[in-house]
């Protein structure tokens, strides 16, 4: 379209009009606000009924040149983002049940140890010693036991004679029994199968039952993957729901599924807990940062349209523009929608368009009401 360009010296030839008649310049000269005004408006009226003649005659109109979207179904999954940690329930800090000192590390740091194998032992303190004479003790007292139960039998002897010794021989193999297992605890033994982490105290440092930490033992074959959820996502979030699991310091990526949901809210935070295992293939370790992105909606017939063309309007209404045929041209209608969940750069429309409706894209903030488009692609 030819753009028509009024400067002053055309708009002054319009209010001359006629020679009798005064210009702008005697116009102002006089400063008359009233006569200002009016010929201004004058003015004004004579520039808009040319516009209209030239949107009259002028036969080259320019479209607004533009670029759409044709809607279609999609299936539509939206995820929660998560924040989880690593697991492991059998990552323990081991401590003596007996006092002494720490005679023997059997193991080394890094080393694999099976369940009960001995990895440090405790001086006895003359456990061994008083054991041995206890037992020849109990030996003594089996014997006289065993003959006072002959006699018993024939009738020889009195019961009370019977009954001590039997009793004598009862109280001797306990305390046998009773020593014995405190010197096993001198035999600091693995709970489980795992790696020893960290060995903690050196040998022959003297260490207190329940006090000393001595050995750090990790099982790394059965982890787990924790997080807390907000309690609005409880009924989305069940067991047996796929997770996508993403590692960022190892860049690793992966599914699993959530094997427990908790039953309990934490009324600091509102959340409930969820646990997952640890994929075979990934090579995590302990307190690891885990971004966990779990699946709450899902949608097979979804409309999806870029957050980026939504519009507002004054009453807080959103809209697009589409591009609907009029005769042989197309032209800009703006479609008020209702939206749902989002996904990345996308939203979902619940509400307001249809499929194989031409949404306008680029220059969907530029177009207006009714004006003609060129769809471009």
């Amino acid at each position: 379209m030819k753009k028509i360009v009024l400067t002053i010296s055309a708009i002054t030839m319009i209010a001359c009009g006629s020679k009798n008649e005064q210009t702008v310049a005697d116009i102002i000269a006089n400063k008359n606000i009233k006569e200002i005004k009016a010929k201004r408006n004058s003015l004004l009226s004579d520039v808009k009924e040319l516009e209209n003649a030239i949107a009259t005659l002028d036969t080259i109109k320019r479209a607004a040149l533009v670029s759409t979207l044709t809607t279609e179904v999609s299936d539509f999954y939206h995820y929660v983002e998560i924040q989880g940690n690593v697991e492991t329930k059998q990552n323990l800090i081991l401590y003596p049940e007996i006092g002494g000192a720490l005679k023997s590390i059997l193991v080394k740091e890094g080393q694999k140890v099976s369940k009960g194998q001995t990895i440090a032992i405790i001086d006895d303190s003359g456990l061994s010693d008083q054991l041995a004479q206890l037992e020849a003790d109990a030996g003594l007292a089996k014997t006289t036991f065993e003959r006072q139960e002959r006699l018993w039998n024939q009738k020889i002897g009195s019961e009370i004679q019977f009954l001590q010794a039997k009793t004598a021989y009862a109280a001797k193999s306990k305390a046998v029994d009773n020593l014995k297992k405190q010197i096993a605890k001198t035999q600091l033994k693995a709970p489980y199968g795992g790696i020893v982490d960290d060995i903690i105290t050196d040998q022959g440092s003297y260490v207190m039952p329940g006090q000393s930490p001595i050995i750090r033992l990790v099982n790394l074959s059965d982890m787990t993957i924790s997080a807390e959820i907000p309690e609005t996502f409880i009924k989305y979030v069940k067991k047996g729901k796929k997770v996508d699991l993403y590692i960022p310091v190892l860049d690793a990526k992966a599914e699993t599924i959530i094997t427990q949901t908790g039953n309990y809210i934490n009324p600091n935070n509102r959340k409930f807990k969820v646990e997952m295992n640890v994929p075979n293939n990934i090579e995590a370790k302990p307190n690891m940062s885990v971004r966990l992105s779990i699946n709450d909606y899902h949608n097979e017939t979804a409309i999806l349209i870029p957050q980026s063309i939504i519009s507002e309007n004054e009453y807080n209404e959103e809209y697009v523009f589409t591009a609907v045929k009029k005769g042989s041209a197309y032209v800009a209608k703006k479609t008020f929608v209702e939206l749902g969940k989002t996904s990345k750069n996308d939203i979902e429309v619940t509400k307001g368009l249809t499929p194989n409706t031409h949404v306008i894209v680029e220059g969907a903030r530029s177009v207006k009401e009714g004006q003609e488009v060129t769809i471009l692609n």
